[in-house]
């Protein structure tokens, strides 16, 4: 490589990556094909390889590009953070924040929590990603990040919440024509929701709970999103979050002694931007705000008498 190549052929080749063709990723970026053509050629004789070969799904990356991919996405995700960070002025409440959270998390529980931050500091703009897998602050991809599973990497700021009470549930109606299960034996018995892709964290959970794998569920979804939209629709019986399925009257939790699983839950950032006022002001309402369902959903764990 006798030159260096500019950030624009970086972000061409990670488009191309992901949409696999050129035209996909001129689409994507708002550039011509010839363009992204020429942005591909040019990174491809500053690195001396080839990085795509065509095949008969469009463009396969080569293995020297599946090994240049984290390092794009590092480069894409230190840019979208670079703007982030100027779109702010030191002092004030104001500028673009990232926040990646769990899906049931980000859409059931943060949305009340940033309008009213929203009401409170006009100037603040939210970019929200759900996903069940947890974003690299370090790498900045979020600025905060609302994870269940506890932060092994260092330089983060960490605050641990109440932990979240699961428990199963499902809608009234479902109940009234299939009937109450009275043990997690007649459970079996049901149409069950659950998970599609068996993870670490999903195995921990069931440790103590034998026969159940997916092989059992009538409905399977990775989503949890998903999930719950069919316990709603009276699919049948799954697991949801307490505090959440409190909120919809239709849903009956059951099986409340057999069943109860405690989620630990924790509002990290990068420990760079606890100085920034914006950040802290953020980082600070999501702790205030996630501790009061937790609390309560794990109060009601306690009480639920079925």
């Amino acid at each position: 490589m006798n030159a260096e190549p500019s950030w624009d052929l970086y972000r061409t080749f990670l488009a191309v990556l992901q949409e696999r063709s050129l035209s996909g990723a001129a689409r994507r970026l708002g550039l011509t094909q010839p363009t992204v053509a020429r942005h591909v050629d040019a990174l491809e004789a500053a690195v001396g390889a080839d990085l795509f070969v065509r095949s008969q799904r469009g463009l396969a990356p080569t293995e020297l590009a599946l090994d240049l991919k984290p390092h794009a996405q590092t480069l894409a995700a230190t840019s979208a953070a670079l703007l982030r960070t100027a779109s702010g002025r030191a002092g004030e409440v104001r500028g673009t924040v990232r926040i990646s959270a769990s899906e049931i998390v980000g859409a059931e529980l943060l949305p009340p929590l940033l309008a009213d931050l929203r009401r409170h500091h006009p100037a603040l703009v939210f970019e929200l990603v759900l996903s069940n897998e947890v974003d690299d602050l370090l790498s900045r991809e979020a600025d905060i990040a609302v994870r269940m599973v506890q932060p092994a990497q260092g330089a983060l700021v960490a605050r641990r919440l109440p932990s979240i009470a699961l428990g199963m549930h499902a809608h009234r109606g479902y109940l009234k024509r299939r009937g109450t299960p009275k043990s997690f034996d007649e459970l079996f018995d049901h149409d069950l929701v659950g998970f599609d892709r068996e993870t670490p964290a999903i195995r921990a959970a069931l440790a103590d709970l034998s026969g159940v794998d997916r092989s059992v569920f009538a409905l399977r979804a990775d989503s949890d999103l998903a999930q719950l939209a069919a316990l709603r629709a009276g699919f049948g019986i799954g697991v949801c979050q307490v505090p959440v399925a409190r909120r919809y009257s239709e849903l009956v939790r059951v099986l409340a002694r057999d069943f109860a699983i405690e989620l630990g839950m924790w509002v990290v950032m990068h420990e760079d931007l606890k100085t920034s006022l914006r950040y802290r002001v953020v980082f600070d309402a999501l702790v205030a705000g996630l501790k009061m369902p937790a609390a309560r959903g794990a109060q009601q764990g306690a009480r639920a008498p079925t």
